[in-house]
């Protein structure tokens, strides 16, 4: 028999995050338009900036979901803003690597620097192990997102 202050804290938790994306994704809209740039650029530019390598246009594409096509002209859109180089890849030189350059990601950096210490005091009444696991669940969100892109992806379209 299912738990039943189990199943109030699932409906719970599931309807703060439904409020919780659509206020990330709104949120993200605002800075994108504060900065004069696609919200998809911005999630772009956290992409290229989260990893410790540059990507390829075929990477960012296949971590943003957009078509190889859509992805050289966000690249480009990025590179025209001044916020990406596009460089040759040292280990194959048939490859071109999308860098993000220092001194135009500090512009976005700044910003959310800004932002960021009101942010940091959801997180200050927490116990480090509350953050461990707040750590946790985020990076396995993130895990099963991917899986779940790939699944959807994979789906036939509904009528």
């Amino acid at each position: 028999m299912p738990d039943p202050d189990r199943a109030r804290l699932y409906e719970e938790l599931a309807l703060e995050s439904r409020r919780y994306l659509a206020a990330y994704v709104l949120f993200n809209q605002a800075v994108a338009d504060h900065l004069g740039l696609h919200p998809t650029d911005v999630q772009a530019l956290s992409l290229l900036t989260a990893g410790p390598e540059p990507l390829t246009v075929r990477q960012l594409a296949d971590r943003t979901g957009l078509t190889t096509g859509s992805a050289t002209r966000l690249v480009d859109r990025l590179e025209r803003g001044g916020y990406v180089a596009r460089t040759p890849d040292r280990q194959d030189r048939r490859r071109v690597l999308v860098t993000p350059v220092p001194e135009r990601i500090a512009r976005v950096t700044a910003l959310w620097d800004d932002l960021g210490s009101t942010w940091q005091t959801l997180l200050d009444d927490h116990s480090e192990d509350e953050l461990r696991a707040i750590t946790r669940h985020m990076r396995r969100a993130h895990d099963l997102s991917h899986t779940q892109i790939q699944r959807l992806r994979a789906m036939p379209e509904p009528d």
